[in-house]
């Protein structure tokens, strides 16, 4: 399983506290049981709204491996370039298996493939739940600034809506690293 990870158009140095976060143990695990490559799509500069671009990177990286399974995690301006790269890629034989829109506020959500929405507040949440969303999203609350999802989402708490994996929602608050956590486990195990 490869994971895709699509920035916004902000500093570099965000992605990378998002990334030293938690998604390393979660490579780590993963590691023990079937490969995993972590992939970071370098957006700077605009390239992040360009599913061209986003294409070619995973043509680069991922060659002759396109039915190796992928899992989008994309944040903000990211999610423009990625959802339509994401429908691309499965238009041309490759495996989406599923897709993570962290505060990808306006992005219309739809797809062959799983959908996941992580906000940094409710009305975020609501007002780009209409656009579509698929099940298993996250908000935060209390509210945090939009950057701070992507900077230190181990310290953003919230709310899980919808049922989580066949489960009750969890009556406990997760943070949002731990809700992605949560998500890609059960995409690595099934």
């Amino acid at each position: 399983m490869s994971i895709i990870i699509c920035p916004g158009i902000h500093e570099s140095a965000l992605t990378q506290c998002f990334v030293s976060g938690w998604i390393e143990q979660v490579i780590d695990e993963a590691k023990n049981k079937k490969a995993v490559d972590l992939l970071i799509f370098p957006g700077e500069s605009g390239l992040a709204l360009s599913a061209f671009h986003i294409l070619q990177f995973l043509h680069k990286h991922l060659q002759d491996r396109i039915e190796s399974p992928v899992v989008f995690i994309s944040f903000s301006a990211g999610v423009v370039g990625s959802i339509l790269a994401a429908h691309k890629w499965q238009q041309i034989g490759g495996s989406v298996k599923a897709f993570i829109a962290i505060d990808g506020w306006g992005v219309p959500m739809w797809g062959n493939f799983p959908i996941h929405r992580m906000s940094h507040d409710y009305f975020t949440h609501w007002s780009s739940s209409m656009l579509g969303s698929g099940e298993n999203n996250f908000y935060a609350d209390p509210p945090v600034e939009h950057l701070e999802m992507w900077r230190s989402p181990q310290t953003v708490q919230g709310y899980v809506l919808d049922s989580c994996f066949g489960q009750s929602p969890p009556k406990q608050r997760l943070s949002a690293a731990e809700f992605l956590h949560l998500l890609l486990k059960h995409y690595e195990d099934n």
